[in-house]
Order: structure tokens, then sequence, then C-alpha cells
């Protein structure tokens, strides 16, 4: 899994990984994505895209079973889903930013 992010100053976008390279900046403008908490941040995106790898990756074994069951999706990715679109509608209304 490789987790996209979108760069509300520069317009870019940007993965996971170039994040970690930059030491939690962005690649293109150099700007941190959170002065305060600048590794802390990277931290916390490396491991998203880590448990995402995992999650992903026993949800495929788990399809290679064939179980006689349904996974319901809101019960994997609603929390999930409620802190991406969380982040994504504060970005959007021009809330409270700590970039630097």
């Amino acid at each position: 899994m490789k987790i996209k992010l979108f760069h509300t100053v520069c317009g870019r976008e940007i993965l996971v990984q170039q994040v970690l390279q930059t030491g939690g900046h962005c690649p293109w403008d150099g700007k941190p994505f959170n002065k305060d908490y600048t590794a802390v941040l990277a931290e916390a995106l490396e491991t998203a895209e880590s448990a995402g790898n995992v999650l992903e990756n026993a949800l495929e074994k788990i399809a290679g079973m064939d179980p006689s069951f349904i996974i319901e999706p809101d019960s994997v990715l609603g929390e999930m889903r409620m802190y991406i679109d969380s982040l994504n509608e504060r970005r959007k209304s021009g809330g409270r930013s700590r970039e630097g």
C-alpha cells in the first residue's frame, strides 16, 4: 500500500516514502508539513503505511482461502475513513494549520 498525500501549500502529490526521505518536509518546496511535530508526523505516516501493508496482505490471504463469510467494509474502513475525512475537511475549509 502506498499512501498518497497532497500538499496544500505547493499543490503537489507526495508519497509517504518521500516524506520519510526528507525528514517530514515537502520534497518539492522544502517546507515542513507541521513545524512542531515533523519527526513524529513522519513516523506516524510510516506506521500507517506499514499497517496498511499488513492489513492488505492479511485480507489477500483471507480472500485466497475462499471462506464462507463476507466482511462488512465499514467494520474495517469506518474509523479510518472518519479520520481521513476529518483531516481533509480541516485543510479544505482553511482550518487550523501548523505549516511553517
